[in-house]
C-alpha cells in the first residue's frame, strides 16, 4: 500500500483530475491513500511548522517505511527510484510519503523517515509536486513489472 500524507488541500480542478486519472492507474498494482491535511497558511513559521507535524504524526505508522519528500533529499533517476521502490516493498508492505507545508516539514518528522527524497533542487508547487510524485510512482511500478511506458 501507499499512503500519501500531504499538507494542502487541491483547488485546480485539472490537477485534481490529474491526480484521480493516476490513482485509477495505480489501483491496479496497490492500495492508495491520500491523507490531504490543512495547510496553517501565513502564520509564523515555527508555529506552521509545529502544527502541521502534529496533524502528520497523527497519520503516520511506525511500521511503514517513511520516505519524506525534501529539496535537501536523496534524487534518484526513475530506474533507480523503481528500484527503490522494489527493494523497499519487500521488507516493508505499506510505504507513506510526506509533503509538507509552504514552509516544509519539522526536524521530528524527518527524524522518523527511513529516506529523505527529493525530486530536484527546484520548489514546485505542493499541489502540482503530488501529480508528479503519483506519476513516478506509477511509471516505478511499470518500470517493475516491465510493461512499456518508461520511456
Amino acid at each position: 500500500m501507499i499512503k500519501i500524507i500531504t499538507v494542502g488541500q487541491i483547488k485546480e480542478i485539472y490537477l485534481k483530475e490529474a491526480i484521480e486519472e493516476y490513482k485509477k492507474r495505480l489501483s491496479k498494482y496497490t492500495n492508495l491513500e491520500i491523507i490531504e491535511l490543512k495547510d496553517e497558511g501565513l502564520v509564523e513559521e515555527e508555529k506552521s511548522i509545529k502544527l502541521e507535524a502534529e496533524k502528520i504524526e497523527k497519520y503516520m505508522n511506525e511500521k511503514d517505511y517513511i520516505i519524506t519528500l525534501e529539496i535537501e533529499g536523496k534524487e534518484y533517476t526513475s530506474l533507480e527510484f523503481a528500484e527503490k521502490l522494489r527493494t523497499i516493498q519487500i521488507e516493508y508492505p505499506n510505504i507513506t510519503f510526506i509533503i509538507g507545508g509552504s514552509y516544509g516539514l519539522s526536524d521530528s518528522i524527518k527524524q522518523k523517515a527511513n529516506l529523505h527524497l527529493s525530486f530536484s533542487k527546484m520548489t514546485f508547487p505542493h499541489q502540482l509536486f503530488r501529480v508528479i510524485l503519483l506519476e513516478q510512482i506509477y511509471r516505478a511500478y511499470k518500470i517493475n513489472h516491465n510493461e512499456s511506458y518508461h520511456k
